[in-house]
């Protein structure tokens, strides 16, 4: 299975920069998507059944224009769970899951602590989502976890580890949290395969920063261990322009 976690920073804004012929070219069976801004209701779907997804779910924020996760899949999932039963969460979109016989994979848009009423919240979603996986993974151990964490795990994850220690995205909590997470069970797929420093999924539009490598590794493939012998592949898509993201790839054994 070819799996892609793709945060689009507006699903509509990006068909309009041709998200649709790129995804037709890369044909991963699932996508995941996150920050997608907009309603089922807004979005054109025959678009997508013709770009070879005819089946899409889509988790919105209630707030328009804001958040929201997605799955685009070429076949049918045995079951698809909105959200995590957490209200505070669920408002916002941000988790969806569908399974695939053994196999579970959920997109997740992890909020972004831009001041600190949303650290704070941030914070909380964290260990909430934790204890929520720990539970899941007893009935569904085989769990791949896709999206945009909003964390930089480590110093070679970022183009400037110094400056950047007191941004909410690579703070010492947040690096713990994620070191924490890892260690209960998950790979980072991409540092499976790939230990180097300077890859990055996301850059600010500022300063020419994409053009320069100056950015964030803040998208991931999370996979439960029992996987591990069933990893192919992770990489980053970084050609893909769509988005200050880009997006990752991950291939497993179905």
């Amino acid at each position: 299975m070819k799996i892609v976690s793709y945060n689009v920073n507006g699903i509509r804004a990006a068909i309009n920069k041709g998200f649709l012929d790129w995804l037709q070219a890369v044909g991963p069976d699932v996508v995941c998507l996150q920050e997608i801004k907009a309603m089922e209701s807004q979005l054109e779907l025959s678009l997508f059944r013709a770009a070879g997804y005819p089946y899409t779910y889509w988790f919105s924020a209630e707030k328009k224009g804001y958040s929201g996760v997605a799955l685009l899949c070429k076949k049918k999932p045995d079951e698809v769970i909105y959200g995590t039963g957490l209200a505070y969460m669920d408002q916002e979109g941000r988790n969806l899951r569908a399974d695939f016989g053994d196999l579970s994979v959920m997109s997740m848009y992890l909020p972004s602590g831009t001041n600190i009423q949303r650290l704070n919240l941030k914070l909380t979603y964290m260990a909430d989502l934790q204890r929520y996986v720990d539970a899941l993974r007893k009935t569904h151990p085989n769990l791949v976890i896709l999206g945009d964490y909003n964390i930089c795990h480590q110093a070679k994850d970022i183009h400037d580890p110094v400056r950047n220690q007191h941004v909410s995205g690579f703070l010492p909590v947040e690096r713990q949290w994620m070191g924490n997470f890892i260690q209960s069970g998950f790979i980072d797929s991409f540092r499976y395969f790939n230990p180097d420093p300077d890859h990055y999924t996301w850059w600010s539009y500022r300063a020419n920063a994409r053009a320069n490598n100056k950015g964030w590794r803040l998208d991931y493939g999370m996979v439960n261990e029992t996987l591990a012998h069933r990893l192919k592949r992770s990489v980053i898509l970084s050609d893909a322009k769509h988005s200050d993201h880009c997006p990752i790839l991950l291939e497993i054994e179905d």
